[in-house]
């Protein structure tokens, strides 16, 4: 992983300032529009059980929880992918799994990534990435196309930020896996400074990068066949990444142009998404899989909770469990309709936040000048390969300003949505991170400390921010 040390320059508050900016934060916190709390509260109430359901909704669920399985490939539903409704939870799942962190089709992006820690210390990289499949685009030939033990797709990258890891390059070569294939990745790293390609271990699939909140799996993504699959309820989603009050615009690539945007305009899934609701909100079915130990024995993530809009069964939103129930992360999505042919599978995620609450550290993935590519013969046999790393070739540099510039810019954490779905869900956090939670949404950005800071000071600093 690359970085870029932008580091905040602040020291601990004094103590004698602890107790009037404590005041201070009190005194904002009474001063809050009481409309937009009261909104707020309203949106937040829209979830439903599958008892509570509406007749569309129950028409679109199958509840059967034992389906008839494929002849030829047993731990998979015999219905043929993409099913028709109605759904059963399992189902879903499958669908929601189409859409995993890199587009299931050959493409070229810029990756734009970085991590912020509590005390505002961020690390940031940009990379080039290309992709090619072994099969057709899509689960389909995910599943269809490549046999266990067998590599389904090869995805370059060529660091271009931070100037001192320009030049190293990395290949991953992920694998088709079930029970008795579970090599998950090939990885190569071509270092400039050693101009010598290195195999690297075999990764932990639930293993998080090095300083980052994301593990291997959010970016390889897991099999649907892992997972039990179970449907809570409905939801309404009105918001995914949140962009800070300090940062009113971005320069997304779009069609090789570099285009300013208000942040505030940035839909959920793109304009191009046809099933907004006339509020701005998009209605979603809420997923919870639980972790198969046969399949993945030992797993330290439990439980994830999705929530997918109900016409492209895209995850907007995903939370993270451990085995004794503590959240663990969460992620939230911008998408794109990045692949037009490819109709209600042609969108991507363009930005994902992931905010780790065991570290509370806030990771993005930028997926900026995303495009399909048609590679041709030559290039699929001589590009996706360790020895053609040596050559340190960028065979088609795509730009980006994307970058954040200052840690008071990143992203917000996600909201924690307290009393939903009780029962199936624990939003409780670490006090000094729900401070450092209500000190964020009091700002409208995020609020940094310093180490040996309490909560007091946390929310004292998101006043003396107003």
């Amino acid at each position: 992983m690359n970085s870029e040390a932008l580091t905040r320059d602040s020291a601990p508050s004094p103590a004698r300032a602890t107790g009037w900016r404590a005041w201070r934060l009190l005194l904002l916190a009474l001063a809050l529009p009481l409309a937009t709390s009261a909104a707020d509260d309203v949106r937040d109430q829209q979830w439903k059980t599958v008892e509570q359901m509406s007749e569309e909704d129950r028409a679109l669920f199958d509840p059967a929880t034992s389906t008839p399985r494929d002849a030829d490939i047993p731990y998979i539903p015999a219905e043929p992918y993409p099913f028709q409704p109605p759904y059963t939870a399992e189902e879903m799942g499958y669908r929601s799994s189409e859409f995993v962190h890199i587009a299931r089709w050959p493409l070229g992006i810029v990756d734009v990534f970085g991590v912020v820690t509590s005390s505002g210390y961020i690390n940031q990289g940009v990379s080039v990435s290309y992709t090619k499949l072994s099969g057709r685009p899509g689960l389909e030939g995910y599943i269809r196309d490549v046999k266990p033990g067998e590599p389904y797709a090869h995805w370059t990258m060529f660091d271009m930020f931070p100037p001192e890891s320009e030049g190293t390059q990395q290949l991953w070569i992920p694998y088709r896996t079930d029970k008795e294939h579970t090599t998950k990745i090939d990885y190569y790293i071509y270092s400039d400074s050693l101009r010598r390609v290195r195999r690297q271990p075999q990764p932990i699939r639930d293993q998080r990068f090095p300083d980052n909140s994301q593990t291997f799996d959010d970016v390889i993504g897991r099999d649907p066949w892992e997972m039990d699959w179970q449907l809570l309820g409905t939801d309404v989603l009105y918001e995914t990444v949140r962009y800070p009050n300090t940062r009113a615009t971005v320069t997304h690539n779009i069609g090789g142009q570099l285009v300013e945007r208000q942040t505030a305009s940035i839909k959920m899934m793109g304009d191009k998404y046809a099933h907004y609701r006339p509020d701005g909100g998009i209605d979603c079915f809420v997923l919870k899989a639980a972790v198969r130990e046969d399949w993945l024995p030992g797993y330290r993530e439990k439980t994830l909770v999705f929530w997918i809009d109900k016409h492209h069964f895209f995850p907007l939103r995903m939370e993270k469990y451990s085995p004794t129930g503590e959240l663990m992360m969460v992620e939230t999505r911008f998408a794109e309709l990045e692949s037009p042919a490819r109709g209600d599978f042609g969108f991507a995620a363009h930005t994902t936040v992931y905010w780790n609450l065991e570290q509370d550290l806030i990771s993005y993935s930028m997926h900026d000048g995303q495009a399909p590519r048609e590679w041709t013969d030559e290039q699929k046999r001589t590009i996706f390969t360790p020895e053609f790393m040596r050559r340190r070739w960028l065979i088609d540099p795509i730009k980006s300003q994307a970058v954040v510039r200052d840690p008071e810019q990143f992203f917000l954490r996600p909201k924690l949505y307290p009393g939903k779905f009780p029962g199936e869900r624990n939003w409780t956090v670490k006090p000094e991170i729900q401070a450092r939670v209500d000190a964020q949404e009091a700002a409208g950005h995020l609020v940094f400390v310093t180490p040996g800071d309490g909560a007091a000071t946390a929310q004292a600093e998101a006043a003396a921010g107003q």
